[in-house]
């Protein structure tokens, strides 16, 4: 019997209480991805890790799995974070690249087409948002967020908390992550030695439901953790061997 052939591609979306966007978001995910050349050949797979919801998201993700066979759903018996979730969802996945891509629709499915091309040169493909649909505290907190990280990491990006990324597998392979750690994925890609660039990607407002994430959370926990990040990063071993 011939063995079928593995996904070329894995999508992973953590859900955090999103009922109301599950039906639109895998509509959207699922014409994207059917559209590429790749997805003639191959399969691709859709990850969603529920990380404890309580508004429904858990019964409506198993029953939207059952109407599509591209879509895997695992279930986390309690909330654990982001990082958790998208760590969980990253293990799950077979693809030759993942995808990452938030829940709440503010971005735009369709941008992954424009962020897989440029896995043929470099190992991460990061979203940037230039024009954020966020309230007022969130792009400020953000915006802070960003500068203080750049500048202790150098990584060189503008946006690393955008949620849509594009990752070849060997990352992933290589990255061993800790709790906070999703909001550093560029500059820990590049202290493992890969390649990592940005494409400008769409924005929209907030729809349905409610961010998760507030001032403390994205600024004084992304300072916090941009400490251990900082150790690493000086303490990664780098040597050469002398000629003979």
């Amino acid at each position: 019997m011939a063995v079928p052939p593995h996904p070329w591609a894995s999508v992973i979306v953590p859900i955090k209480d999103e009922r109301e966007n599950l039906v639109p978001l895998i509509e959207g995910l699922l014409t994207v991805m059917s559209s590429h050349a790749a997805s003639q050949t191959r399969p691709f797979e859709i990850i969603f890790v529920d990380d404890g919801s309580s508004d429904g998201s858990s019964d409506e993700l198993d029953r939207l799995a059952g109407q599509h066979s591209q879509i895997l759903v695992f279930h986390l018996d309690r909330n654990y974070g982001k990082t958790c979730a998208l760590d969980a969802g990253f293990k799950q996945s077979s693809g030759d690249i993942i995808i990452q891509i938030d829940g709440d629709l503010q971005q735009d499915s369709a941008d992954i087409l424009k962020l897989i091309p440029h896995t043929e040169t470099h190992d991460l493909v990061c979203g940037w948002r230039l024009e954020r649909q966020d309230g007022l505290v969130k792009k400020i907190s953000s915006l802070i967020a960003n500068r203080v990280r750049n500048f202790f990491t150098h990584d060189g990006v503008h946006d690393t908390g955008c949620p849509l990324k594009v990752f070849r597998r060997p990352v992933l392979e290589q990255l061993r992550l800790f709790e906070g750690m999703h909001r550093f994925f560029p500059a820990l890609a590049i202290m493992h030695g890969f390649s990592v660039t940005e494409v400008r990607v769409r924005h929209y407002p907030r729809i349905h439901g409610v961010s998760k994430y507030g001032m403390g959370n994205r600024l004084f926990k992304s300072l916090y953790d941009l400490i251990a990040v900082k150790w690493m990063q000086d303490r990664v071993l780098r040597y050469t061997f002398r000629d003979k």
